[in-house]
Parts: structure tokens; sequence; C-alpha cells
């Protein structure tokens, strides 16, 4: 069979709540240098390369992977791996289906036999509405939030403690989660010679939020006529400038609130809101109740 010519991955277009991922295989591996063995498989895999450098071959291109960056490989598709790196590499890598539909007990369950491949046990990827297919464009720079779970989900996996199954599957859902805001990401960088600084900005909201964030200001920073990087941002971002600010300051807003024991007024001085009054009026207009009935009620729950 040629290995360029495939119908895999099989997609299927499914909402969030019907995702339910479950872990095959997760562990870390020291591969020294060289190619493995063309192979497919019956489930999804995600490659990390934590040290040192990788490739894979697949659908008749070469990805090279440095560290830092990861790659799909879907189920049923052609590929071969390989250590780049005369020192070798060390990677982390998951088995996973999107869909809880395979029953895995051995590598025979994971990689195709191809004298006798059963052609009904290929997974479905799971696509989301307004994204694209994850395997669409395999390799990923995932942010370290994304990578922190990977770690995480190989050590449930590993040590396998009561109710580790139900971990790794939230862990899971994150990190597919955390992939496809990259992809967003990346395809709002690529979508226009502004993309790039937009995005740029939307980190820099993120990571400042108490910051002064107005229109006039956010302009100028790119150069730009107020009400054209106004209508930019929206298209980039999906909402406007304020309101993003705004969502982003709230969202701090309430991890503050759980997580510390800062006042109601040390939280709104520090994403942005340094009138207390206010802050409690922007804060129930999005949550429907005060900030310290949202913290009475987050440590009751």
């Amino acid at each position: 069979m040629n290995p360029t010519a495939t119908n895999y991955p099989i997609l299927k277009t499914a909402p969030f709540r019907e995702w339910s991922p479950s872990i095959h295989y997760a562990q870390f591996q020291t591969l020294p240098q060289g190619k493995l063995e063309q192979r497919r498989i019956y489930d999804f895999e995600l490659i990390y390369v934590c040290h040192g450098d990788a490739a894979t071959t697949m659908n008749g291109q070469r990805y090279l992977l440095t560290a830092g960056q990861l790659i799909l490989l879907p189920a049923g598709v052609y590929h071969q791996n390989e250590v780049v790196s005369a020192q070798g590499a060390k990677l982390l890598g998951i088995h996973f289906d999107f869909f809880d539909e395979l029953d895995i007990q051995t590598e025979a369950d994971i990689v195709v036999g191809e004298e006798a491949v059963q052609s009904n046990k290929f997974a479905s990827e799971a696509v989301a509405e307004t994204f694209e297919p994850l395997s669409e464009s395999p390799v990923y720079t995932p942010p370290l939030a994304c990578v922190k779970l990977m770690e995480e989900l190989v050590h449930e996996f590993a040590m396998r403690p009561a109710g580790y199954e139900l971990a790794c599957k939230s862990l899971m859902l994150n990190i597919l989660a955390q992939l496809l805001r990259t992809q967003r990401t990346r395809r709002l960088e690529d979508a226009s010679v502004h993309g790039a600084k937009i995005a740029a900005l939307m980190h820099g909201i993120e990571a400042a939020p108490a910051e002064s964030w107005s229109n006039k200001e956010l302009a100028a920073k790119l150069s730009m006529n107020e009400d054209h990087f106004a209508k930019l941002f929206k298209k980039h971002a999906g909402m406007p400038p304020g309101e993003f600010v705004s969502t982003v300051r709230h969202r701090e807003a309430r991890k503050l609130l759980r997580e510390t024991e800062l006042s109601v007024e040390e939280v709104g001085g520090q994403v942005g809101y340094p009138d207390i009054h206010y802050f409690s009026r922007i804060f129930r207009r999005h949550e429907g109740i005060s900030p310290r009935e949202y913290r009475k009620l987050s440590r009751i729950l």
C-alpha cells in the first residue's frame, strides 16, 4: 500500500461535551540517534521533544522537531519517527483516543499489524466547530502550562493512584484545549501582517491586566488609527479590545478571590480597578454576585 494514499484520519465533528479521551500509554523515553520503523497506529499519539532533535515523515512530508515542540500522529496514517541529534533525544509520548472507543490491552492493540489490519478499529479524531482538526497542522509549540499538564499526566499514568483514569481524562481534555488555543493563535498570527502584533498585545494584556489598556493606548502601540485598530482587533480576537480587557481582568479577579487572601479592594487594584465600588459593580455585572459573595461561595464549594 502506498503510504501517502490514505483515507485517515477519520474525522468526527462533535461538540466538546462529547469528547471523552482515554489514555493508553504515557511515559518519558530516551532514544539514541537513528530511524525507527515505519508504522501505523490505531489510536493517536502526542510526541513532545524534551531534549534533542527529532523528525517525523508523514504523508510525504518530513517534519523536523526541536526541543519544546510536539507532533500529533493520527490513527491510520503511516509515519516514521527519527531521532536526529547525535546525543539522542528525550521524548514524552502519550497514546490516546478522543471518544474512549478503544480497548487497549497490549502493544498489538496500538500498533497496526499490516498482515491483519482491523479496519473497524481505527479511532476517530474529534473536530469542534470553528476549529480545524488538530491533525491538519500536526506540529505545535505548546505553552509551558500545556507541558506541565503532559508531565502530570505521565506521572498519574505511571503511579496509578486511586482515580487516576479520571485524572488522566481531565488532564488530556486540558491538553487538547491548550493545543486548540495554540492552533487559533497560530492562525491569527498567520492571518495578516498585523496578526502577530495583535496576538502579542493580547498576551501582554493577559500578563498584566492592571495596566492601562485603553483603545487609544493600544492603537498607539501599533501606530494605528484608533477606529482601524479596534476593527482589526475584533477581527482577530473575536471581541472588541475593551471587552477583551474586561474579560481578562474578570478572569484574573476570580482567580485571586479563590486562591488568595487579598482583600476585595486589593484584588480590584491588582486587576486594574482601584475603586472598590466600581470593581464590585463590574464584577457583579459579569458574575451576578458581589466579589465577597463569590469568594464565600467558592470556598464552600
